[in-house]
């Protein structure tokens, strides 16, 4: 069931299921995207921790904010609030696309906040030939500068996301369709969506980056200025599989983010 949480300048929607060591899922910026609509399938995986999955300021059921700062960091500022009203002192951030670029925002501006970060085709660290844009962000940014957003536009975007288009049922095409109507972000395009890239040596949490080989959304291409400039960073590239890996390759992804979460603070304290 969907609560919210006090922010101070808004309230945030998320959802919670589990018991055990807090995580917190941060979603992509994708039209329609909720955080479960993007974890909505792994969770079940990950009974024994505290999974608070967050509708992003501006997504879901959580109100577009009126600001001028970068998203990215107005995001992290608000994910940092609700962790502490719900309690959360520090949580391994699980977050895709947009809401890893917010992942590593918080690990850079509140280190003691986070043990582990999972990074799936993070945002927020462009290559310097950028623009021209990605195809699934040319579609992103195309939805959001709509003004009447058509189901065939989400089918387009939808099918740019998997490798396997057949996931991309008419099911999963009407919800994010639907939810996009409901609280469809008005913002400059491209987004002020900020720049990560001069503090990424500041994030010294262990980090697991994990990527779609045909990502034609983050190109695998762009991972190479993340993965050098954390300090503590792997990298896991999973092949026939575009952005949404915790989608398209669920098995794969919950075995392999269990299995670095395992290794986190907790488990080598007990050790």
């Amino acid at each position: 069931m969907t609560s919210t949480v006090d922010v101070g300048d808004a309230r945030l929607a998320y959802t919670e299921t589990g018991a055990g060591s807090p995580v917190v899922w941060l979603h992509g910026s994708g039209p329609g995207a909720t955080g479960l609509s993007n974890f909505g399938g792994n969770l079940a995986a990950f009974p024994d921790y505290r999974n608070i999955v967050i509708d992003l300021p501006g997504w879901g059921g959580s109100p577009r904010p009126e600001t001028d700062e970068p998203l990215i960091f107005h995001a992290a500022d608000r994910v940092c609030r609700a962790m502490a009203s719900l309690g959360v002192e520090r949580a391994h951030l699980v977050g895709n696309s947009y809401g890893g670029a917010v992942a590593m925002r918080i690990a850079m501006r509140y280190p003691d906040s986070v043990d582990r970060l999972v990074l799936m085709a993070p945002g927020g660290v462009l290559p310097a030939d950028a623009p021209p844009w990605p195809a699934g962000l040319e579609r992103l940014f195309a939805y959001m500068a709509a003004e009447k957003p058509s189901r065939e536009a989400m089918a387009e975007f939808v099918r740019l996301m998997v490798f396997d288009e057949s996931l991309a049922t008419g099911e999963l095409i009407d919800e994010r369709f639907e939810s996009s109507l409901r609280v469809h972000p008005e913002l400059p395009i491209p987004p002020n969506f900020g720049d990560l890239t001069p503090d990424l040596s500041l994030i010294g949490a262990a980090t697991l980056l994990v990527w779609g080989r045909e990502d034609q959304t983050v190109p695998l291409a762009w991972a190479g200025k993340i993965l050098e400039g954390i300090p503590d960073a792997e990298l896991r590239v999973l092949p026939h599989c575009r952005h949404w890996v915790q989608y398209e390759r669920a098995p794969e992804f919950n075995h392999i983010v269990r299995e670095f979460l395992q290794g986190g603070a907790a488990a080598a304290a007990e050790g």
